[in-house]
């Protein structure tokens, strides 16, 4: 369906394009949606920031999430309350994950933005950008977090997505921009000839370019 990341990009800041976002800021999800993001945000000539989400996860059972943190210039995290009151736990419990998470975040983003303050987007259009989507948990919540931070609006804009996925996002972000939903769905690397790996290097050199 899509070649490359590069192609794909190429045809997702054509569509983003034609939209005419107001006052855009690209976010673009490590790794997979930088390539992507430094081809759109050069098309529109907007910033290009990373946005970084990690999952909160229970003490004794990691994989069932408490909630999930996403960076940027004001930290937001977005909590699931059935969970903790399941778990019988308060948002209080979690100060040294959360703390714990914000270091690994700082690290990387400082591996990877040497040190550059994240783009603020409040009374901006956050546009969040990745090489596809799967289950969409990761860019619901980065949704939810541009809206805490104050984004005047908050776009999704992927190549390729599950159909089943696209109404559900339509409800949580003021506009979805997927250019393929193919039938059936697989992994989001079999929708491309060429998936190979974004490397940390690759990421250092779109940032700075």
């Amino acid at each position: 369906m899509f070649e490359t990341r590069e192609t794909a990009g190429r045809a997702l800041a054509d569509a983003v394009t034609e939209a005419a976002p107001e006052d855009p800021v690209i976010l673009a999800l490590p790794r997979g949606g930088v390539p992507l993001g430094r081809i759109v945000a050069d098309r529109l000539g907007a910033p290009l920031d990373l946005v970084f989400v990690r999952k909160i996860g229970l003490p004794r059972h990691r994989e069932l999430a408490a909630g999930a943190l996403v960076d940027g210039a004001a930290p937001q995290i977005v909590w699931n309350p059935e969970v903790l009151q399941g778990a019988g736990l308060t948002e209080a419990d979690f100060a040294e994950e959360i703390d714990r998470l914000l270091a690994e975040i700082a690290g990387r983003r400082d591996r990877y933005m040497a040190g550059r303050e994240p783009v603020p987007v409040a009374g901006r259009t956050a546009i969040l950008v990745d090489d596809g989507i799967a289950t969409g948990a990761t860019i619901r919540v980065a949704v939810r977090a541009m809206r805490k931070a104050g984004a005047r609006a908050v776009w999704i804009a992927v190549p390729v997505g599950p159909s089943e996925m696209i109404p559900l996002l339509r409800r949580e972000a003021d506009r979805v921009i997927c250019l393929e939903t193919p039938r059936p769905f697989h992994a989001v690397g079999v929708h491309y000839l060429d998936f190979g790996e974004v490397t940390d290097d690759d990421v250092v050199r779109l940032l700075s370019s």
